[in-house]
């Protein structure tokens, strides 16, 4: 099974048409489906992915309402609610890195990558690199 985790950046790519990444983006999501594994991401990625889709890209609130609901049930996503432990563990290592300019959603999806054993995301984020993850976009 292949599971990949999915950041805000991978979420876009794969919603919009317009982003350079698209039509990567679905290959891969394809892939992974046809593959039977599955995509996990966090409830903390969903919300900051609302804010990017309202602006600067500017995605019809109507179409984000039905297109999160849809991610929320489709059964190959697994979304990671960051409840207090992994929540601490992120913010240990965004402060450890003060040379990095992560945020601490991105400190959370670390965590929750290197406790579910997942190598490589979905995402256009140079920041996962230097986590030592891989970036598919």
């Amino acid at each position: 099974m292949t599971d990949r985790f999915v950041d805000t950046s991978g979420w876009a790519a794969w919603i919009e048409p317009s982003d350079r990444s698209h039509a990567q983006a679905v290959a891969t999501f394809d892939d992974v489906v046809q593959q039977g594994g599955r995509f996990v991401t966090t409830n903390w990625v969903l919300v900051e992915s609302t804010a990017l889709l309202t602006r600067p890209i500017r995605f019809a609130k109507t179409k984000q309402i039905e297109l999160f609901r849809e991610i929320r049930q489709y059964p190959c996503v697994s979304i990671v609610t960051i409840a207090e432990g992994v929540e601490s563990a992120a913010w240990q290592l965004w402060e450890a890195r003060p040379d990095k300019h992560w945020t601490l959603v991105d400190c959370s999806s670390f965590v929750v990558m290197e406790r579910h054993g997942i190598r490589e995301a979905l995402t256009a984020d140079h920041h996962f690199e230097q986590a030592g993850f891989v970036k598919l976009l």
